[in-house]
């Protein structure tokens, strides 16, 4: 039996983000609420974990298998994302596994499906260099991007395994501060906070531009270095109505992994021009090939983490037990990597 999520905190913050001037919008649709009456609208994260998104929107990936560029809006966040698709605002958002399964929770299973893989790694914990173990964090400052999205689950569950409180109200042995990435970046090095749990390409900044220390990959706390960080959802009313352009997304999706693994030079430059006309700064050479080695992109949703994942945010008290059974719908997938010659995925 599904339960609903205990996310007061993130979800009181989070009201409907479907108003213009919430999102950070492109494209030529202007209007209504679904995107067969115009542009697919499709969302993603300006971090180097969703480069899948970055590369497809920029080579045009997307808009070749779609007939249209895609009308986008970029979130900092994964419970953001989660209210955009709950208000109807996107129709398909790539998004991390916590927010997904707070999304299928929260709608009691009916709101969303993930529907593929992205990208898995590319997340670490970077501290100041006196530092140098986790009990050394107790009374420091942790920041994560948001009240429970993916590494604010992850940071809490390790400090618990490693005997640290680190409350929801900001008690505790350990102080975690939810903040923008962009806000990580100015906090840290103005020494206001000791640390993040951060995607990239923000821990290879943190580490490149202000001196910070990788305390923990987390790669290192999963079964043979693999977590899903990154998958696509969609929304289960626009996927029914909409089953053709759910296939033509997939299909670019493909097409983009398969650039990022086979042509990493051309990746890169087309996820530091997007990142460039999203942020107004290109990242610099040396903070974008050491995120890229962090990162391993691919369609395989690596299920079995989104499982474990569910129970960590069970164990620190952000998620009540949840029914998982039914959250992916990989068949459409399966079916564009079988007429591409490639492996499918499982979702076991």
């Amino acid at each position: 039996m599904h339960r609903t999520l205990r996310l007061r905190a993130a979800t009181a913050a989070l009201t409907v983000l479907a108003a213009a001037g919430t999102l950070t919008a492109c494209g030529d649709d202007e209007g209504g609420k679904s995107g067969a009456s115009g542009p697919l609208r499709l969302g993603y994260f300006p971090n180097v974990t969703h480069a899948t998104a970055l590369v497809g929107v920029q080579k045009g990936i997307f808009a070749k298998h779609l007939g249209a560029a895609p009308r986008t809006s970029t979130f900092n966040a994964g419970p953001a994302a989660v209210e955009a698709v709950f208000s109807g605002a996107v129709d398909a958002t790539f998004v991390g596994p916590n927010p997904a399964i707070n999304a299928w929770a929260k709608s009691h299973g009916k709101a969303i499906k993930i529907i593929s893989g992205a990208a898995s790694g590319g997340v670490s914990l970077v501290v100041k260099p006196g530092i140098n173990g986790v009990q050394d964090l107790r009374g420091k400052k942790i920041a994560t991007p948001q009240l429970g999205n993916t590494q604010d689950v992850a940071v809490r569950h390790w400090l618990k395994k490693n005997g640290l409180t680190a409350n929801k109200d900001g008690s505790g042995d350990v102080k975690v501060v939810p903040q923008e990435n962009a806000q990580t970046l100015q906090t840290f090095a103005q020494g206001n906070i000791d640390g993040a749990w951060v995607p990239e390409p923000f821990a290879s900044r943190l580490i490149l531009e202000s001196k910070g220390k990788k305390l923990l990959d987390e790669k290192s706390l999963w079964p043979g270095g693999k977590f899903v960080i990154t998958h696509l959802i969609v929304r289960q009313d626009f996927a029914k109505k909409n089953p053709d352009q759910v296939k033509k997304l997939l299909q670019g999706v493909v097409e983009s992994t398969e650039l990022i693994n086979g042509k990493p030079d051309e990746a890169k430059a087309a996820v530091n021009d997007q990142l460039s006309k999203l942020s107004g700064k290109p990242l610099k050479p040396e903070v974008l090939d050491s995120s890229f080695k962090e990162i391993t992109f691919t369609t395989d949703p690596v299920s079995s983490s989104l499982t474990e994942g569910a129970r960590h945010a069970e164990e620190i008290g952000l998620l009540e037990k949840v029914d998982l059974t039914g959250i992916y719908d990989l068949g459409p997938l399966n079916s564009v990597l079988k007429a591409s010659g490639k492996a499918q995925v499982s979702d076991k």
